[in-house]
């Protein structure tokens, strides 16, 4: 990027990420994730590395934003309230210490790390030990007096407690910062009491913990469950306040809260550590986080270090990877899946989401991209949950240069150059008929081997691709007559895995019946819809001759569901698959009773089992008539609560009467 490009990719930047704080901080609501606008300032941040004579002083990353809102006080701070510049990696993080040692080569350096907490910043001033005044941090310099509304936190004490070891600091003024959050859990609980009610729900628990603190009836706030955790404490005096581990001491010692797993590390090796420990575990946590606070422990050190800008140079904010980030979308493809859906993916400027780079994201069908206004070209909010594919959350027109293009759906298909069509005027989503399409064959062929279908162990994707490469395959019918000399012939293959394939191929020729129907890959046909029509109809000829009437009769299945495989055994090319199956000697069991003595319980696994993985406790349950849930309902009959279990879905559970069992528990009812 030249200068003049970064002069202007600089300018919507700051625009944007100026927009989104006041909507962030001053009106209390989100326009984009946490995680997006810290993507878009870190962006921001390496083009004024970059071109430094383009950073100004109204830049994001110059200052703390913030605003004092109608209704309150405005407060001079005794000391700025600053804020922390981000590290996104070990590599910065060496880079950071690398700085300081710099500046200050003879200083010894241990440091301080603690989680960091998503909630509101807050001042408190005590005087001879009794509090005197609460104040947001606001812009930094001059905060909001939220005296009133503090009081009534119950984990702000009105009082210092007083302890012979700690009796100085309930003389003079003491004044203590944290954070105002809101856990979980109650977040939860007041979201649910709002549905009741019908008003809007909230939108996360940093924004209701901020708006709530803002409420100008103190009533309100002492109504919603507030917390406050201490992270520092400030005296006339420094001597007093040596380190930042003794300023946790002195914390608890007065009555506050902090965090225990805070500690003190002699190295980056110890840091990681620290920082990989917590990166699962902090979703166990009762307060929201997106990283650690690291400082030099010393506090002298620390104020020798100075401040750079809004932040000191004796600290930093180590951020875990984000579930959203923000990137450029370099092109859009359409992908054709098993059933012929063609799915538009955008190709993305590679970034790391959540710990994985991410280069390609879903745009689901034709009319996502027009709702969401997605071009070829746009800067655009990218979301990354768990194991689910990327997506693009939205479009970024803010940032556009006038160059980007307008996306059109191609009239054919990109893979066999067979038209696209919608089969109804109704439908979404474009489609392939073509069942011979080279994309069908071998998504359908791996589906039909995935694990939660037939279960063909070694049947991965580039062994898919290289068996239908080498022509010994056309569809799934054809796995059963793969010889152990014809893989040989193939480099991917020797003695051992190719006769580990053939057995594993041959040990599934007898499928249960709804592993064989998921199998096939029917449209709208899920695991559980599966095991509902196979407990239903008991056999495939069956289910092969049932109407739609018959079909919309089964629990669960409607008529998009009933049409939809009406519609697979009438189409000619299944038929023929079918009889092929049958001709190869491949073909499902019979059901002979229906039901199960789990029929009518709804199962949810939280945490890791021992015994078993998820999905193979969730085929046990199911057959055995039982009902796999991903999360806690209404309906759901018990919570299985394995080892490293989160603390949500039991909540959920206790809330809803759930019944929550171990896995022994779960096994005495499945054995």
């Amino acid at each position: 990027m030249n200068k003049l490009q970064a002069t202007k990719r600089i300018a919507k930047l700051k625009d944007l990420i100026n927009d989104y704080r006041y909507h962030y901080h001053v009106l209390n609501e989100s326009i984009m994730s946490e995680a997006a606008a810290d993507s878009l300032k870190h962006e921001l941040s390496q083009l004024e590395e970059q071109f430094p004579d383009l950073i100004t002083p109204d830049s994001p990353t110059q200052r703390v934003a913030g605003g004092i809102l109608p209704g309150f006080t405005e407060v001079r701070h005794r000391q700025r309230m600053l804020s922390l510049n981000d590290v996104f990696d070990r590599s910065e993080i060496e880079a950071w210490r690398a700085r300081i040692i710099k500046i200050l080569p003879d200083a010894k350096f241990d440091f301080f790390t603690d989680i960091k907490m998503d909630g509101l910043a807050c001042s408190l001033i005590y005087s001879n030990g009794v509090l005197e005044r609460g104040i947001t941090r606001g812009d930094g310099f001059s905060g909001e007096d939220v005296t009133v509304n503090v009081r009534t936190i119950e984990t702000v004490p009105l009082s210092l407690r007083h302890t012979n070891e700690f009796a100085k600091f309930s003389e003079g003024v003491t004044e203590v910062r944290g954070e105002i959050v809101m856990y979980k859990a109650d977040f939860e609980r007041a979201n649910e009491q709002r549905a009741k009610e019908g008003l809007p729900l909230f939108a996360n628990p940093r924004n209701t913990a901020a708006g709530t603190l803002r409420q100008l009836d103190p009533s309100l706030v002492a109504s919603r469950k507030l917390h406050f955790r201490a992270y520092d404490i400030l005296r006339e005096n420094p001597a007093d306040v040596p380190t930042n581990d003794y300023a946790y001491a002195v914390l608890a010692g007065l009555g506050f809260i902090t965090n225990p797993m805070a500690g003190v590390f002699k190295s980056i090796d110890e840091i990681m550590t620290f920082a990989d420990k917590w990166a699962e575990k902090r979703h166990d946590l009762e307060f929201n986080t997106d990283g650690l606070v690291i400082k030099v422990n010393d506090r002298a050190t620390y104020e020798r270090l100075g401040v750079v800008g809004k932040a000191p140079r004796a600290a930093v904010a180590y951020k875990y990877a984000a579930e959203q980030a923000t990137t450029i979308v370099r092109d859009i493809l359409v992908s054709i899946g098993r059933t012929g859906i063609a799915t538009p993916v955008a190709v993305l400027e590679p970034v790391q989401i959540a710990g994985t780079k991410v280069q390609m994201a879903t745009l689901h069908n034709e009319s996502e991209i027009h709702r969401k206004d997605v071009r070829i070209g746009d800067s655009v909010i990218v979301h990354k949950a768990g194991d689910i594919i990327p997506e693009i959350v939205q479009a970024l027109p803010q940032l556009r240069s006038g160059s980007e293009k307008v996306f059109a759906m191609p009239k054919n298909c990109p893979d066999c150059n067979h038209p696209l069509s919608k089969q109804k005027a109704v439908d979404v989503a474009w489609r392939c008929l073509n069942t011979a399409c080279p994309s069908r064959s071998w998504k359908l062929i791996q589906h039909y081997a995935s694990k939660e279908a037939i279960d063909i162990e070694g049947m991965g994707e580039k062994n898919v691709i290289a068996l239908l490469d080498a022509g010994l395959i056309d569809d799934p019918a054809d796995l059963y007559n793969i010889k152990a000399e014809q893989l040989l012939q193939l480099d991917r293959f020797a003695d051992i895995s190719a006769n580990k394939l053939v057995t594993s191929i041959q040990a599934k020729r007898s499928p249960t019946l709804a592993r064989f129907i998921y199998g096939l890959g029917i449209r709208h046909i899920g695991a559980q819809t599966a095991i509902d029509l196979a407990n239903y109809f008991r056999s495939i000829e069956a289910l092969m001759e049932a109407s739609i009437d018959e079909l919309s009769s089964v629990n669960g299945v409607g008529e998009i569901v009933a049409e939809s495989v009406v519609e697979y055994f009438s189409e000619p090319s299944n038929k023929k698959l079918l009889n092929k199956f049958k001709n190869r000697g491949v073909w499902p069991k019979t059901i002979s009773h229906t039901g199960g003595r789990l029929s009518g319980n709804s199962f949810v696994i939280t945490g890791t089992l021992t015994t078993m993985s998820r999905e193979e406790a969730a085929e046990r349950i199911r057959l055995l008539g039982g009902t796999f849930q991903s999360s806690v309902g209404k309906d759901t009959t018990y919570l299985v609560v394995g080892e490293k279990a989160g603390s949500s879905k039991i909540v959920k559970a206790k809330e809803l009467n759930t019944k929550v069992i171990n896995e022994e528990q779960l096994l005495t009812i499945i054995d």
